[in-house]
């Protein structure tokens, strides 16, 4: 909603102060939280729960803000999706349980659209984010469900985001034949802002708890236990262990990443 707030008072408002206008000072602002990013990623649990609600912020301003060209078109603002890349990289270079979440919540909210962009470009900058993200899932010191939820978002990627392109007059897309079809669906927050989707597994168990309570918008806390957000609801019902399946997967998952990053 504030991102969306931004993009109607950039075109709107009318009053602009000697030093710019209502965009300039936006982004302006957003570029001093922005260079703080490498000392933001290292504080302490404060510091890095504001500078992760920043990276969430900034993500959604790059899907809402609406940069109108010469010639009528909309575009977003190219500055946002670089921006979004060293934002990135902070926060991979140190992989703490909290900075890794937050990584996976905005590659979750802007992968498809930035690998789209990136790639218009001619450049595999996400095909970089993939390996990074499976050397963390080798080497870093997090905990096991933030590396599950790590292959997760490789997983997600692999299926093209979860997108849909188009089914056959004779297959309509449906919950059953359609691995994907909750993607589709709108986002929706909680009272802390924190995505959640139709994606998400459990969803409809979770959200028929939620309407029985009449409470739409549980209370969540940015911690080591909490992993809300779009497809980390599941993580309520995980398990100490993984199931064997599960387990056999990620092993397997290890050995092909460490046979390809030796070659």
């Amino acid at each position: 909603m504030g991102a969306r707030l931004c993009n109607y008072l950039s075109h709107h408002l009318t009053i602009s102060p000697q030093s710019g206008n209502f965009r300039q000072l936006l982004l302006q602002r957003c570029r001093t939280e922005y260079e703080n990013r490498d000392e933001a990623t290292k504080g302490d649990e404060t510091t890095r729960k504001q500078f992760h609600a920043f990276v969430l912020f900034l993500a959604e301003l790059y899907l809402n803000l609406e940069i109108k060209g010469t010639k009528g078109q909309v575009t977003r603002a190219e500055i946002l999706q670089e921006g979004l890349r060293e934002l990135l990289n902070a926060l991979f270079s140190n992989p703490v349980d909290s900075n890794l979440i937050c990584a996976v919540k905005l590659l979750k909210l802007t992968g498809s659209v930035l690998e789209d962009a990136w790639k218009e470009k001619g450049k595999n900058d996400m095909e970089e984010i993939i390996q990074r993200i499976e050397n963390v899932v080798l080497d870093a010191n997090c905990s096991r469900d933030v590396k599950h939820m790590l292959l997760k978002l490789v997983e997600l990627r692999s299926s093209n985001w979860g997108r849909v392109h188009g089914t056959t007059p004779h297959a309509e897309a449906t919950p059953e034949n359609d691995p994907n079809y909750f993607m589709n669906e709108p986002t929706f927050y909680t009272s802390d802002g924190v995505p959640f989707t139709a994606a998400d597994p459990d969803y409809q168990e979770k959200y028929q708890e939620l309407l029985e309570r009449e409470d739409l918008f549980p209370y969540y806390e940015e911690n080591g236990a909490d992993l809300s957000g779009p497809g980390e609801l599941y993580f309520d019902e995980i398990d100490d262990e993984m199931d064997p399946e599960i387990e056999e997967a990620y092993e397997k998952f290890c050995l092909e990443s460490e046979h390809k990053r030796k070659q």
